[in-house]
């Protein structure tokens, strides 16, 4: 009998030949990008010769302090599927800013700042949803290797190029002075609990706080006499031992610069990618505080009144003028545009890329409403005021706190490990522009390590205030990624289709305003 092939059999062979045409095309695509962020001699983000990648090779750094795998988790042929992608920009978006969302709160008033970071949401989806669409507004050009930097030098020239830059380095190095300046504060905490513990020392601070084991503080109180390092000893076996600890271990005049011996040499290597296996750590840190809210919130129980527009001793009013300090946070909080597109071209089903990206934006914003108003809602007011809540919602909790103690070691070593990654992709960015070569020698990677560090350093030592870093940092580089550049491209590319409508110019003007005010608020506030 003649061999017989079925028509099924048929299809199934040219699907498989068309899925493997499709798996080396986004390969191709993959190697292209990187090989565009490092030198021909660095290999750290090319392949090897005699191979293709693999999919779950590439890697994606994030300002916010989120390090992953973008094709990890995928269905074989270099495509997530749309629970994977949906997890990779939660993942990414959830950075330090979760930890000044309370304080930010606080700042605003319980119900505006419940409003403003729905409306900012919103905002910032629209302004992601453009950035997705600018690269396929462009026509008859391959735009499929593109990110937003090439699209902004293809509206603006050199000077998009060169901007776009400017304000990727501000989101990075902002990010690095921020995981500083919480680097210290995490181990300084952690060191003094362990110091305490070993030493069987009883040490209370010299701040205001509740009473019970469910002690909650207040270190802004203090400001006459700085909280690191003030403290009543109640037992100890050596005074003056006790003494020469808190002499040398100091949060903001010794234990930044201990950061330095560890950290720097790790900047200065060629390649740090293999920092990236530890990413998971950063999704664990955020579980491991929604968790810790929760308990803590079920401790200490709900503590609201609501005073509209007065002062009060314990609470704050609802709507305050400080409210664009809460709208720079969540810039950088909600702040995604400059990956976006290589997060979502690996999507198994492109169409649904704007749902996919919804649904994550939906569920960043509900892990930060939850944060923020767990914590504002179950700060002890009265005895504390709400005022209490810090910038960094965990030093509300003293050093020898179980929880918050396991809390800042999963983050210190989570931001550890990201450190050297982001400060890889800032020499990357800057040094290949200028000297077209990511590793031009030693003296070049160590001047602007060094740069980098004695920033944060510096900011560590003189302004240890995360929340306002974030705040500055976030409404500079989110006003060309988030406001001007988005909508510019937008109005530009329906101008030259001869589409462009007055309604779509007003709102698209309304949001560059927008962004602008934002920036200007931050230094007035």
């Amino acid at each position: 009998r003649p061999f017989h092939v079925e028509p099924t059999n048929i299809v199934s062979v040219n699907d498989d030949m068309q899925r493997v045409t499709d798996e080396a095309s986004a390969m191709n695509k993959r190697i292209h990008y990187y090989s565009r962020l490092t030198s021909p001699s660095d290999r750290a983000l090319i392949a090897p010769d005699h191979v293709l990648p693999a999919p779950d090779e590439i890697y994606v750094y994030s300002p916010l302090g989120t390090a992953f795998k973008v094709d990890s988790c995928t269905d074989g042929y270099g495509k997530n599927s749309s629970i994977v992608t949906i997890f990779m920009i939660w993942n990414t978006m959830m950075g330090t800013s979760i930890l000044s969302i309370p304080w930010g709160i606080k700042q605003a008033g319980f119900t505006s700042g419940i409003i403003l970071i729905l409306l900012m949401g919103i905002l910032t989806l629209y302004c992601c949803y453009r950035v997705v669409k600018s690269r396929k507004m462009i026509p008859l050009i391959d735009t499929s290797n593109w990110e937003f930097p090439d699209v902004c030098k293809y509206y603006f020239g050199s000077f998009g190029q060169w901007s776009s830059l400017l304000f990727s380095m501000v989101s990075l190095v902002g990010a690095m002075v921020v995981y500083w300046v919480l680097m210290s504060n995490f181990l300084f905490n952690t060191g003094k609990f362990i110091y305490n513990f070993v030493h069987d020392i009883n040490v209370t601070d010299i701040v205001p706080g509740t009473n019970g084991s469910n002690k909650v503080i207040c270190p802004s109180a203090a400001s006459g006499h700085p909280p690191q390092n003030r403290s009543v000893m109640f037992s100890s076996g050596n005074d003056t031992g006790f003494e020469l600890f808190e002499e040398w271990w100091n949060k903001s005049k010794t234990v930044p610069f201990y950061l330095i011996a560890v950290l720097l040499p790790l900047l200065n290597l060629k390649s740090p990618s293999f920092f990236a296996k530890f990413n998971v750590l950063g999704t664990v840190s955020v579980v491991y505080l929604v968790f810790l809210v929760t308990i803590k919130a079920a401790r200490l129980g709900i503590h609201l009144e609501y005073h509209w527009f007065t002062e009060n001793d314990f609470f704050v009013p609802e709507f305050r003028i400080l409210f664009p300090q809460l709208t720079g946070v969540l810039t950088l909080a909600f702040f995604i545009h400059n990956c976006v597109i290589t997060l979502l071209q690996n999507n198994r089903n492109q169409e649904n890329n704007v749902r996919d990206l919804s649904i994550a934006y939906f569920l960043v914003g509900l892990t930060y409403l939850y944060v923020g108003v767990i914590i504002f809602a179950s700060f002890p007011s009265p005895p504390l005021s709400k005022e209490c809540i810090e910038q960094n919602f965990l030093d509300n909790f003293p050093s020898d706190d179980i929880m918050s103690f396991v809390a800042r070691i999963f983050l210190l070593f989570q931001m550890m490990t990201v450190y050297p990654l982001l400060g890889y992709l800032a020499r990357v960015q800057l040094l290949r522009q200028f000297f077209g070569n990511t590793y031009p020698s030693v003296f070049h990677v160590l001047v602007l390590n060094v740069a980098i560090v004695g920033a944060g350093v510096a900011m560590a030592r003189f302004y240890p205030n995360i929340g306002g870093i974030i705040r500055y940092s976030g409404a500079t580089c989110g006003l060309a990624f988030v406001f001007v550049y988005p909508s510019l491209i937008y109005v530009i590319s329906q101008h030259r289709a001869g589409q462009l409508t007055w309604p779509a110019l007003i709102i698209h003007i309304f949001i560059i305003l927008l962004g602008l005010a934002n920036l200007i608020a931050q230094f007035l506030l």
